[in-house]
């Protein structure tokens, strides 16, 4: 058996991020360690956030300060090859699969339950999958700019843009493709956060595999998978919310697609925000507020 070849980002390139106090906690997932941040009471229902790429868990770094103080639990890791987590250096690596067998393995080891989760992005190509195989975990979803894809839609033109770049370009700079799905600038202290995690051009696998990993033809093998779990969503009865942003051409009418089909999205109070693709940096107090209340109701519906 070959041996995978694994790179861990020291830890001296987090000291003093700004805006990221949290203690992190850490476990083992197929040989790999996995970094999570876990704040609020342990007893209580937990609300999961998880990001996409390039992002990690200093994404959510304002959501979740606001959702703790109210008494939730918030977990949010850090995806294999991001973050704190290890990062597998090959390419090959990172399938889709393999990600989602590590998150719903994250979720298994951690004993969550009666889950709210919050997907953008990848998370929540991996979320879908994971709550449409497991939908006994979960007590509601919100999906935000992100999608179950099957290939059966056009891929928007930005798209295609972002996967030659990210698989070919011998240089990405992190922090300037977050700002770049922002309508705000980010500041000195939070762009070097945003490039923390990745010393060098090695430690970037994941961002280089993943948006060539999206299923964007029919006869993708990945495809075929979503289609069968769409079926599942399609009786979906729990509450499922989609709060998308009116800057992001990617991901544009993902919202009102899912709206359609699966039946939990009935009567919830979906939302679009004036924010780019990285909604948690443009209207991290709204989003806040909308988890909070949809954790809530969740919960006072069961």
């Amino acid at each position: 058996m070959q041996t995978r070849r694994i790179l861990r980002t020291p830890e001296s390139y987090f000291e003093d991020l700004k805006d990221y106090p949290f203690q992190p906690h850490f476990i083992k997932i197929d040989n790999l360690q996995i970094h999570y941040i876990d704040e609020g009471p342990v007893d209580n229902d937990p609300v999961l956030l998880l990001h996409g790429v390039p992002a990690w868990s200093y994404l959510y770094r304002h959501l979740i300060t606001i959702i703790a103080k109210t008494g939730t639990r918030v977990v949010v890791p850090d995806l294999i090859g991001f973050g704190k987590s290890d990062k597998p250096w090959e390419v090959k690596l990172h399938t889709y699969q393999s990600h989602v067998d590590w998150i719903t393995e994250f979720i298994n080891m951690l004993n969550l339950k009666e889950i709210t989760l919050f997907c953008h992005d990848w998370g929540s190509l991996i979320g879908l999958r994971i709550a449409a195989q497991h939908p006994d975990l979960f007590a509601g979803v919100i999906v935000s700019n992100g999608m179950l894809p099957t290939g059966e839609n056009k891929i928007n033109p930005a798209f295609r843009l972002w996967k030659y770049f990210a698989r070919y370009s011998p240089f990405i700079p992190v922090d300037l493709v977050i700002e770049a799905g922002t309508l705000r600038k980010l500041d000195k202290e939070e762009k070097k956060a945003y490039r923390a995690p990745f010393p060098s051009s090695r430690y970037k696998a994941a961002i280089r595999a993943l948006p060539s990993r999206v299923p964007s033809a029919q006869n993708d093998p990945q495809s075929a998978v979503n289609k069968t779990l769409w079926k599942l969503l399609e009786g979906w009865k729990k509450p499922f919310l989609t709060v998308f942003s009116n800057h992001d051409p990617i991901t544009r009418g993902g919202d009102e697609y899912m709206q359609k089909r699966i039946p939990g999205a009935a009567g919830q109070d979906h939302i679009r925000l004036d924010a780019g693709h990285f909604i948690q940096e443009d209207r991290y107090k709204e989003l806040a507020e909308i988890i909070i209340r949809f954790h809530k109701k969740s919960a006072d519906d069961r």
